[in-house]
């Protein structure tokens, strides 16, 4: 694709803005809807660059790519709002969702008269160079890469149809975030039984960098927690097309959903404070 091509981005949020951040400086002139969103969401948009397109209408009508970055339970209606405007363009779905579920937003868009291209990311939204990867797969995935060649997140096209790249994603973050969360449920059930310093100080002589872990896990995944939750559920939907057992992320699924009250809140609460709220205790 050309260097002028347009791209409308739905949703520009964290990683979002990473992607956006990336597009721009590919050269592509980048769309977004500021209609229902935040002002720390408009204030990351104008920030980099992006074009207030005012309506999906208009931004479908002018972009010659899509390019969804929404949280993962929002993804099949953002493909039917998309489908819904008659674009005819290049969807491309970069949500942590499962192949499936992916599949499935691929037939919406192309009922509505747009080509598919499967997407999945992988690493931090925080734009250093080569931090973030967006893995790309099936028939037009070669078109998509080359928007990427500039900008903090690497595309890296996947030998395979429509369907890999969320596999990707859901393996790398089900690994990832699963573990999280379990962790997170071992220290609750160590507190739950008095037992936590002397786990600490386990961890401290058998694995010591746990401790340190386990208190990252939850400064780096509380006030995300509401978006991981449905994570896991494609997660678990993943497995079980498999033929897997489901049983990992559907409990990963309901400790994220615990910690969903902290969206929003400014600072990271204390591990204790986490805990309780896992235990569904008053925090201190």
């Amino acid at each position: 694709m050309a260097s002028e091509t347009v791209i409308g981005l739905l949703h520009p949020g964290e990683m979002g803005s990473s992607v956006g951040a990336s597009l721009v400086a590919g050269g592509a002139r980048v769309l977004w809807l500021s209609q229902g969103r935040g002002a720390q969401t408009r204030q990351r948009a104008e920030g980099i660059g992006l074009e207030d397109a005012g309506t999906l209408t208009e931004l479908a009508r002018r972009a010659q790519v899509i390019l969804s970055v929404a949280p993962p339970h929002a993804a099949l209606d953002v493909a039917r709002a998309v489908a819904a405007v008659r674009f005819t363009g290049l969807f491309v779905d970069a949500n942590a969702i499962a192949p499936e579920t992916t599949r499935e937003v691929g037939r919406i868009v192309e009922r509505g008269g747009a080509r598919f291209v499967d997407g999945g990311i992988i690493g931090p939204a925080n734009r250093k160079p080569g931090a973030a990867r967006i893995y790309l797969s099936g028939p037009g995935a070669g078109e998509v890469a080359p928007l990427f060649a500039n900008g903090p997140v690497n595309a890296i096209t996947l030998d395979g149809p429509v369907g890999a790249a969320s596999a990707l994603k859901m393996c790398f973050g089900g690994w990832n975030k699963g573990m999280q969360g379990l962790l997170m449920a071992i220290r609750a059930l160590a507190m739950a039984e008095g037992v936590d310093e002397a786990l600490l100080a386990e961890w401290r002589i058998s694995m010591p960098e746990m401790p340190a872990r386990a208190e990252r896990t939850v400064n780096d995944n509380a006030r995300k927690a509401w978006r991981f939750v449905g994570e896991m559920e494609e997660n678990a939907r993943a497995f079980a097309q498999a033929g897997l057992p489901t049983g990992f992320h559907d409990a990963a699924g309901e400790i994220y959903r615990r910690l969903a009250g902290y969206k929003d809140t400014p600072t990271a609460p204390a591990v204790e404070d986490a805990i309780a709220t896992l235990l569904k205790r008053a925090p201190r």
